[in-house]
């Protein structure tokens, strides 16, 4: 019988008779070669590698992707020999980094410490970190610099380690590194997380007593009991019930609120600690704008608020309609958060709602410099052009070509066409950690040349001038798609392109973990839905979610389907978009006839409220992406697709920022 050699010493194989070549960064890769290296990763991934296909990519500039994939497959087979090869061939590059991460937890799962130390790399994986600790234990490498490293794995935080850091833990405790005080202090840390759990654990190995005591504390983390009243009246039992009532509070601030004196007393919890409680107990009621949120707010002195609470207070205030109290509540803020588009826009409408109108116009002009959604707001009210400063910066045609010959930037390139967008990011990481400001922003303008566009939104913004790249930051492609359906379906070709920015910033291949999909993220049950309604023949099932002239009919559709649902009203239909109809009925029923502004400003999901501002910003940079000028944001709320349009201006006091 014939014996066939592993896969993975194929690929050896053909390394070695390739002399071991590296492939040239500057090689160039037609659609045809794309296609072949695409297929013989997804082959090597089913354990199909074919070594002959392999020798023939051997110069593609990612050709070490495909040995990686086939070593992964692998990888509990993979010999040191064929592993520090690979390593070697690939030393600095991200493909070395990434086996390396992969294959030292294998090395390490049969205990060959030799050799996991011998091929160690700092990094800041816990569980590798852990595992060289372990290495170094079972070949007779404890020393001070090892039980300082283990205790400081030890105090990382109160969260749950991997279990691979049990024996590093074992270990220290027979070495005399792991103190009664080092127990309390991760049992300190694990409560304030709020894992009782993790308390349990670091409890074990203390004396009766303490462990007693210790298992008492974790479950009143788990759930107040009273048994809480006989603690120690000392500083620990003070903080671990400060902890357990502020987890309480999130789940039943009612609950809460009754049970805090009795604690408060027994323990002689602090003013302090009684603050902190009380911020949870407010916080979580009014984010539901619950009965008695407006006490519980007054109930938490000024000096326990944040720019969280704040917040809370002005929407709490807002949504009753108490515009004086809003008013009020937004004057409380420091004045970096207060001096925000935001509320300087909402501190001049409660101006306007409470009848100051000259003081409302100057606050007013304040909010207009900012290219924001409340920026845009208060331009309208003031009937003046859009504050804009785009900055297109001239840089040399020689530097943009050398960070495009750049290895790993070729090689992420060429990953991310071949839908390998975690190992192109991977490259595209190792990339930018050695560039700087300018190659940094010429690597983006690379990126989207090759369609990779949220390079921009993940990449820029380190230098308050990069938020005025528009070009970079609002991508536009597929234009005439988003033109011809936005026509159809009677809705501003700007409002779809800003929703395509919001949902995967132009990423045809985006998958959310709901499964939704494509361009505008459309749910395969709401596509096959919708390309039912609108006659859509050549729908060929979810996957079809990711052709982009489908997903945007799909996704034009369904907008105009829920505009019709909620009256017209783009600013509802975002909302609805993106949180579903239900709460988004359960904000119309709490608030109806409220302005646009403030019920946007009102919503209780975080995620929804920035959400709806965010696309309505958006579409108004698209609108001057698409046409120079832009529909007043005032009309485009209510859905009023109007002749008039603003004019945009840059003045030495616009901001730089759009939401």
């Amino acid at each position: 019988m014939t014996r066939h050699p592993s896969p993975a010493l194929s690929l050896l194989a053909v390394a070695t008779l390739l002399c071991a070549v590296v492939p040239s960064a500057s090689a160039q890769s037609s659609d045809a070669q794309r296609a072949q290296l695409k297929a013989a990763i997804t082959d090597a991934e089913r354990g199909q590698f074919n070594a002959a296909q392999a020798g023939t990519l051997s110069r593609n500039p990612a050709y070490g992707w495909l040995e990686y994939a086939n070593l992964r497959r692998n990888i509990e087979t993979v010999s040191n020999d064929q592993a520090q090869s690979f390593l070697k061939r690939y030393d600095g590059q991200a493909v070395a980094t990434t086996f390396r991460s992969v294959w030292l937890p294998a090395v390490a799962r049969r205990q060959d410490w030799a050799t996991l130390l011998a091929n160690w790399a700092p990094t800041e994986n816990t569980g590798l970190r852990c595992a060289q600790l372990s290495a170094r234990q079972a070949t007779g490498k404890i020393d001070a610099q090892w039980t300082s490293e283990a205790q400081e794995l030890w105090r990382k935080n109160g969260k749950a380690l991997p279990d691979g850091c049990d024996a590093v833990f074992t270990a220290l405790q027979a070495q005399g590194g792991l103190s009664d005080a080092l127990r309390w202090e991760r049992i300190d840390a694990a409560a304030d997380a709020q894992q009782p759990a993790v308390m349990r654990s670091a409890a074990r190995g203390l004396p009766a007593a303490d462990l007693a005591l210790a298992t008492d504390y974790a479950a009143f983390v788990d759930s107040p009991n009273a048994k809480a009243l006989n603690w120690p009246r000392n500083e620990r039992s003070k903080r671990i019930a400060t902890d357990g009532l502020e987890k309480l509070a999130k789940a039943n601030p009612d609950a809460t609120e009754q049970q805090l004196p009795q604690y408060a007393q027994a323990l002689g919890l602090s003013a302090e600690q009684q603050a902190q409680v009380r911020y949870q107990i407010a916080l979580w009621t009014v984010a539901s704008y619950l009965p008695d949120s407006a006490r519980r707010l007054n109930a938490v002195p000024d000096s326990a608020y944040d720019e969280r609470l704040h917040e809370w207070r002005v929407r709490e205030a807002m949504s009753r309609g108490d515009w004086p109290a809003t008013l009020a509540a937004i004057r409380k803020m420091g004045p970096t958060q207060r001096a925000d588009s935001r509320w300087t826009y909402f501190e001049a409408r409660m101006l306007e709602k409470t009848g100051q109108a000259a003081q409302a116009k100057a606050v007013f002009a304040r909010a207009a410099s900012s290219p924001t959604f409340h920026g845009f707001l208060a331009a309208d009210k003031l009937q003046q052009p859009y504050m804009l400063c785009p900055w297109k910066p001239n840089d040399s045609a020689s530097a943009r070509a050398a960070v495009s010959r750049d290895p790993a930037i070729v090689r992420a390139m060429e990953l991310y066409r071949i839908d390998r967008a975690s190992w192109a990011t991977a490259e595209w990481n190792s990339a930018l950690a050695k560039f700087d400001d300018t190659q940094r922003r010429l690597a983006v303008e690379v990126a989207q040349e090759n369609g990779w566009f949220d390079r921009a939104v993940f990449s820029l913004g380190k230098q308050p001038d990069e938020q005025r790249l528009y070009h970079l930051r609002f991508p536009l492609h597929h234009d005439g798609s988003i033109r011809r359906e936005a026509s159809r379906n009677a809705i501003d070709p700007a409002w779809v392109a800003a929703e395509i920015r919001a949902e995967s910033i132009f990423s045809p291949n985006a998958r959310s973990p709901a499964n939704a999909m494509g361009l505008m993220q459309v749910l395969p049950a709401t596509g096959a839905a919708v390309a039912k309604s609108i006659g859509l023949t050549n729908y060929g099932g979810a996957s079809s979610l990711y052709d982009p002239d489908t997903n945007i009919a799909i996704g034009t559709a369904y907008l105009r389907q829920l505009m019709n649902k909620y009256d017209g009203l783009p600013y509802v239909t975002i909302a609805a978009y993106n949180a579903g109809p239900t709460p988004t009925a359960r904000w119309q029923g709490q608030r109806p006839g409220f302005d646009p502004d403030l019920w946007i400003e009102t919503i209780s999901y975080k995620e929804t409220r920035e959400y709806v501002a965010r696309v309505l910003a958006f579409s108004v940079i698209y609108d001057w992406r698409l046409n120079g000028d832009a529909l007043p944001l005032s009309d485009r709320l209510m859905g009023k697709l109007v002749d008039t349009r603003k004019k945009f201006t840059c003045t030495a006091a616009a901001g730089a920022k759009a939401d």
